[in-house]
């Protein structure tokens, strides 16, 4: 037996003026549901998608089939079938499962599909807040009750690129999935981020971590796409730029704060890392107050 606990269905004419705003043309909703599936059920609707649509299992476990490919599918894992596919859910003895979708579209869409089709974990997070996801379906389905006036649709928009951003990016936005996967990692740019006024040697920081210098690089490069060299300069400049937005600090002040011997290195790292000299980064807090 399959049970629509909640349901929200935009209709055409809403669909059809988000198409053409500015605001929401990018990425728009058009459906939201919570299915509750029994046990040994086959959910289907039969039809090609006319929209993508983000599958989300909060409890219970089944095989999703997506063209010909079957995939065990279970709590904390999510998948995003895309807009021309058939699909089909076969729930396992878990009684009941539990499906949180969306059917959504938009011009960005055809940029993100390189993401869909493949199940992926969710590994909870406690340090992550925008991994709370119960909480935003819950915003849209409160919001969707509220009417379709063009406000509510453009924040509930809104909302839900926020929503699909903590899916596609989680293992962007966890802390918690890189010091499980690695801890020598996490060991290693905490001691960066307490030292930003030291001029630490690769010697220090893979010895923070337990790792030899070479095997720390190779490492830390596949996770960041970094150095643990460059890493800690780019930790450094983020930590400029905070200075010069909210402090009265000399620029000298600052690159000696920083572990910059020469103020004139300083600067010159921090033209290269973000495209302005920290004289004229400054000029432009006082242009735009």
């Amino acid at each position: 037996m399959i049970i629509k606990k909640r349901f929200a269905k935009l209709p055409l004419y809403v669909i059809e003026e988000q198409k053409v705003n500015p605001l929401t043309k990018d990425l728009f909703l058009c459906e939201l549901t919570e299915f509750l599936i029994r046990r040994n059920t086959l959910w289907s609707e039969n039809i090609i998608l006319d929209n993508h649509l983000l599958i989300f299992c909060t409890k219970g476990s089944g095989i999703i089939q997506i063209a010909h490919d079957l995939v065990p599918f279970s709590q904390n894992q999510y998948c995003i079938i895309p807009q021309g596919f058939l699909f089909k859910v076969q729930t396992m003895d878990t009684d009941p499962s539990v499906f949180l979708t969306c059917k959504f579209n938009g011009e960005k869409t055809k940029i993100m599909e390189k993401e869909f089709t493949v199940v992926r974990d969710l590994i909870p997070s406690v340090n992550n807040m925008v991994a709370n996801r119960l909480m935003l379906f819950d915003e849209l389905f409160n919001n969707l009750k509220k009417g379709f006036y063009n406000a509510n649709y453009q924040y509930i928009n809104l909302c839900f690129g926020h929503l699909l951003a903590t899916f596609l990016y989680a293992s962007k936005t966890s802390e918690d999935i890189i010091e499980e996967q690695n801890p020598g990692i996490s060991r290693a740019i905490h001691f960066m981020e307490q030292n930003l006024d030291k001029k630490l040697t690769l010697d220090e920081i893979a010895d923070e971590a337990g790792y030899s210098p070479s095997y720390l690089i190779t490492i830390f490069s596949k996770k960041t796409s970094y150095s643990p060299l460059s890493y800690f300069s780019h930790l450094k400049i983020n930590k400029a730029c905070e200075y010069l937005d909210f402090s009265k600090l000399k620029i000298k002040e600052i690159s000696f704060i920083l572990g910059y011997i020469d103020p004139y290195y300083f600067s010159k790292d921090f033209q290269k890392k973000i495209g302005l000299s920290p004289r004229n980064y400054r000029k432009r807090i006082n242009i735009k107050n």
